[in-house]
């Protein structure tokens, strides 16, 4: 992609009445468009920072057997009345609308009550069993509170899996599988070394529940770890059974600030139990489906990376995520040969399978570094007389703005590695 044709516009303020600094960085370096409170539009180089996080989450939920499906936003009312959640004195975020003939609808906020119904459908026997089922999807929730960015939306993108099993040991199996998934996408993230799964509450199907929980001062939950057994419990549940449940003591544990970015629940049979998903077992008997619910948020995602990972100068992507591998600065100054060759090393990165985005704008030196430390790929790649006279390129990592002047026999290779 050329600069001068990317939908998008870098600027230096980000709006007054934004708070958070994910928010005000993607607004200025043209990622996002704010809509209002707790709503943004994803521009084309946040589009593909969120394709990004998605392949990786694809990629990890379809390793583990996970099926991907879309379901509908539109959810009737009468579903969620069998399972008591269209209440809103039982679910207060709902966004309730009506059709024309009059009947209510709603826009999911999760989909456990639709999913298990069309369960319904495609499970007869043990035999179908085990199922793990996936969608990415927006959801919505009529947030009381949305000063996060787009780290707290009122509409958000969300993976949401759920999976079915014939016993309880069946189940845990399929959590442990999800779980340690989850693990592989935080590390593949760059936010693995900050993420903690955190025991938490697991009302009343389970003892326990598990949050994945990134350390950050702008995190709104609270959290007790500890770093030598990788172990953390959130605040709700600190108690002296949890302690002794993990063979942990309340003073190898440290207070911390920090952000969920993923859940995991153990469901049991409340669902299936009331929306009829039952099987029947070697023996014949109809039997309960075992249920289990996981969630991570993709747009969240975007936010939590910048918080985490970016400096005074702007974003800085992970590899995995960064909207283009290379960001290609042309330091023409006029001069039409060095376009040229800068051109050239735009088609030889192309040619290569390497995305770039190249700033062949007309603009002073200063602007072009700015920008591309704001919006902040990985790698910067400089074309200009003094690399052209050295027989190559300047490369400059984001990640500490060193450049090295590498040979054009040496690029393709050098971009390959990182």
């Amino acid at each position: 992609m050329r600069h001068s044709q990317l939908f998008t516009r870098t600027r230096k303020d980000a709006p007054k009445d934004e708070v958070s600094k994910n928010a005000q960085l993607l607004i200025r370096a043209g990622y996002v468009h704010k809509e209002m409170a707790g709503v943004y539009s994803f521009l084309p180089l946040g589009l593909r920072v969120l394709e990004n996080i998605c392949r990786v989450i694809r990629e990890e939920m379809n390793a583990i057997g996970g099926q991907e499906l879309l379901m509908s936003a539109l959810q009737k009312k009468e579903l969620w009345e069998s399972t008591n959640r269209w209440d809103d004195a039982v679910v207060d975020n709902w966004f309730k609308t009506k059709l024309k003939d009059g009947s209510d609808v709603g826009l999911g906020f999760t989909h456990e009550e639709p999913l298990t119904n069309i369960m319904t459908q495609h499970v007869s026997s043990y035999a179908d069993l085990p199922k793990l089922v996936y969608q990415i999807q927006w959801k919505f929730r009529n947030e009381e509170r949305a000063k996060s960015g787009v780290m707290r939306g009122r509409e958000f993108l969300m993976k949401d899996m759920y999976t079915f099993a014939s016993s309880q040991q069946e189940h845990d199996v399929l959590y442990e599988r999800v779980a340690a998934a989850y693990v592989k996408i935080f590390n593949r993230l760059g936010i693995g070394e900050s993420t903690y799964r955190t025991f938490a509450s697991g009302g009343v199907f389970s003892k326990y529940s598990h949050e994945f929980q990134c350390v950050s001062d702008v995190g709104e939950d609270t959290i007790y770890v500890s770093d030598a057994k990788r172990v953390a419990i959130n605040k709700e549940v600190l108690a002296d059974d949890v302690l002794a449940d993990l063979g942990v003591s309340r003073e190898e544990l440290q207070e911390k600030k920090a952000v969920e970015v993923g859940n995991i629940f153990s469901l049991g049979t409340r669902f299936s139990d009331v929306l009829g998903l039952k099987f029947k077992d070697a023996s014949g008997t109809d039997t309960a489906v075992v249920m289990g619910s996981y969630g991570i948020g993709p747009s969240r995602l975007v936010g939590v990376l910048v918080e985490m990972l970016s400096d005074e100068k702007g974003i800085i992507w992970p590899k995995e995520v960064s909207p283009y591998a290379v960001h290609l600065v042309a330091l023409s100054g006029g001069n039409a040969d060095i376009q040229k060759e800068a051109d050239r090393y735009y088609d030889m990165l192309q040619e290569n399978g390497i995305g770039v985005l190249y700033d062949d704008r007309d603009v002073r030196a200063g602007e072009k570094f700015a920008d591309a430390e704001l919006i902040g790929i990985p790698t910067r790649l400089v074309v200009s007389e003094k690399t052209i006279g050295a027989g190559g390129v300047e490369v400059t990592p984001r990640t500490n703005g060193k450049g090295t002047l590498v040979a054009e026999s040496d690029i393709i290779d050098r971009l390959h590695d990182r």
